[in-house]
């Protein structure tokens, strides 16, 4: 008798887990790793930390913020992201971000933007989630990734 009393136990189970697991909440989605390139490849891009001297919302666009950075090369930088769903500019001011420097410029809404801000790109469920790399403060304008 005490087997029969455990089985309703045991196949009250699953049913328990598969509620939990549809309320559990949707982890996040990664994009596969991109195929493999060359160190020579890899070591052509340069990337340096930039500090956000401004950013402001770019007229007629509804994506794109400019941004004016700190290079550290003693001129300033400007760099374009389509990131305004994510960031309002003037939580960015003061900032230190990552940015790829050695990028041809690319004119947008008639601007020309001098690089690329990195941001790590996630799913969860159906929603998209963007966090621009943000770096610790005390690393100086122009270090540069290695």
């Amino acid at each position: 008798m005490a087997e029969e009393e455990q089985q309703p136990l045991a196949e009250d189970e699953p049913a328990e887990n598969a509620a939990e697991e549809a309320s559990a909440p949707v982890g996040p989605t990664i994009e596969p790793i991109a195929e493999e390139i060359d160190f020579d490849t890899f070591s052509k891009s340069d990337m340096r930390v930039c500090k956000v001297l401004d950013c402001v919302a770019v007229k007629k666009s509804k994506k794109l913020l400019q941004f004016t950075l700190d290079d550290g090369s003693g001129t300033n930088r400007t760099i374009l992201s389509g990131i305004h769903k994510y960031y309002e500019p003037e939580e960015l001011v003061g900032k230190t971000v990552l940015a790829i420097v050695n990028i041809p410029p690319r004119k947008m809404m008639g601007i020309d933007s001098c690089g690329m801000l990195l941001s790590a790109v996630y799913m969860v469920g159906e929603e998209e989630h963007l966090h621009l790399v943000m770096l610790d403060d005390a690393i100086p304008a122009g270090a540069k990734l290695c």
